[in-house]
């Protein structure tokens, strides 16, 4: 049985444990802000940027571009968004999860975040590149993986490219997905497009879909790193929230243990005088 020094010991002890995960806690809170703030403003542009892929390709049928090229080959290259740091939930885990379950087991990786890429090099799986993201996520950082990608696919070296990455839904809620980035699907495909009619393109649709398709796969690989970021964060803060609370509910366990290995101390203590006084009688 504990002794009234061990149980101080493990109370200071998790305390000190409380006093960090709380720190934690607010840190992630601050930058969750800011991150989400970025998640949420960029889906608007994204759709606008949606609508216009979908006005050249349903009113251009024969506009064309190495980019939109579907290819027969099963040769596929994915982009992993995981986190650096650990102590934020599963999402990690959740993320490895459909990575193995939606891509080639002979698939090459590109991997952003040090969790995954550990964890790909452990399975054997092979890694071509990897990259550090400031936070917040820079788009010069993003443009420089884009292009990465857009080159190994232009080059022929593959014959996919996915992105696998957490959405970001709610504070509560992030959601693992894996996408397909090139080659480039309609948007009508997937439903996520603002329709706008009556365009007229200058000089051409081919010369429009040369400019606008770096930029839509540029601005699809940074959504998707603020997305992971703003997941990250939100993941982080609840978790260390989590630690928190179940922290202070055990210091409460180990100070109701205290008092009463104290009050039977005391109790035994008033025991032995009122003995040692009616001996002496």
């Amino acid at each position: 049985m504990a002794n009234l020094r061990d149980i101080r010991r493990r109370i200071k002890s998790v305390k000190n444990t409380a006093q960090i995960t709380r720190a934690m806690q607010l840190v992630a809170a601050a930058k969750m802000k800011k991150a989400q703030d970025q998640a949420l403003a960029g889906r608007d542009y994204s759709k606008q940027l949606n609508g216009v892929l979908q006005d050249i390709s349903e009113g251009f049928s024969d506009a064309t571009h190495p980019l939109l090229e579907k290819r027969s080959g099963n040769r596929e290259l994915v982009l992993v968004i995981s986190t650096d740091k650990g102590l934020c939930g599963a999402i990690n885990t959740n993320l490895a999860k459909i990575v193995r379950k939606e891509t080639s087991d002979k698939a090459d990786f590109v991997t952003v975040g040090r969790k995954l890429r550990v964890m790909m090099e452990k399975l054997g799986r092979n890694v071509i590149a990897d990259f550090s993201v400031k936070d917040p996520v820079p788009f010069a950082d993003a443009r420089a993986i884009a292009g990465l990608l857009s080159r190994q696919f232009l080059d022929g070296s593959y014959d996919k490219v996915s992105v696998a990455f957490t959405r970001f839904v709610n504070t509560m809620s992030q959601q693992p997905e894996v996408i397909q980035l090139l080659p480039v699907e309609t948007p009508s495909d997937h439903g996520d497009a603002t329709h706008t009619n009556d365009f007229l393109f200058e000089p051409s649709p081919n010369d429009v879909l040369g400019s606008i398709l770096p930029l839509y796969i540029n601005f699809r690989v940074f959504q998707a790193h603020v997305e992971s970021r703003a997941s990250e964060h939100s993941a982080r803060m609840v978790a260390m929230k989590s630690a928190t609370d179940n922290a202070n509910k055990f210091i409460k366990e180990l100070t109701l243990e205290y008092n009463k290995l104290r009050q039977g101390a005391i109790t035994s203590e008033l025991l032995e005088i009122t003995t040692a006084m009616k001996a002496m009688e």
